[in-house]
């Protein structure tokens, strides 16, 4: 049960989407920073944008935010949720590209502590090819999602288990985007 009273079942509504829920006048510009992140053109591929805020999400060990982008990003990817699973261990090991795997170590040094960020990992992230649109972006990305991590942790919100609940939401992301209505 969320540490305050949402005024509906949370079961329901689960993590995030209750809140937004519960306060719908701090809902748009989350969302709409969600869209922007996660959704808009970009020259890193919306499956990877999904998968570096579902690393930062577990690196914060957050099961909502970690479970739903999983399910985005393994939507959006190929192998899919195998491919998640093994970047979300270890993403040293993990068959993904070297831009994505520099990337995912800025997001991880952001999620430490924004000065965590080096001069050495964004010229290795340039080295392997990233942008200065992708590095900011990244940061960006780790940032919000450090955010939306304590937003839903700190009101102790419900996180279903059920990985068909977190495909169903995907889906519905991937096609409405998400300031889109929930049906």
């Amino acid at each position: 049960m969320a540490h305050i009273d949402l005024g509906f079942d949370e079961k329901e509504w689960p993590g995030i989407t209750g809140l937004m829920r519960y306060r719908p006048e701090t809902a748009g510009p989350l969302q709409a920073l969600a869209d922007a992140l996660l959704r808009a053109p970009n020259s890193l591929p919306a499956g990877e944008r999904e998968l570096i805020a579902a690393y930062v999400s577990a690196l914060n060990d957050c099961a909502f935010c970690r479970d739903s982008h999983s399910a985005v990003a393994a939507a959006r990817l190929e192998p899919g949720m195998a491919l998640v699973e093994q970047v979300r261990a270890d993403p040293e090991t993990a068959p993904i590209p070297p831009k994505l795997r520099a990337l995912l170590r800025i997001a991880a040094a952001v999620r430490e502590d924004g000065r965590a960020v080096t001069p050495a990992l964004v010229e290795a992230a340039r080295a392997a090819g990233a942008t200065d649109v992708e590095v900011h972006d990244t940061v960006l990305i780790a940032a919000a999602f450090a955010m939306f991590n304590r937003y839903v942790d700190g009101l102790g919100t419900h996180a279903p288990d059920d990985p068909a609940a977190h495909a169903a939401s995907a889906r519905r992301i991937i096609e409405f985007g998400y300031a889109g209505r929930r049906p």
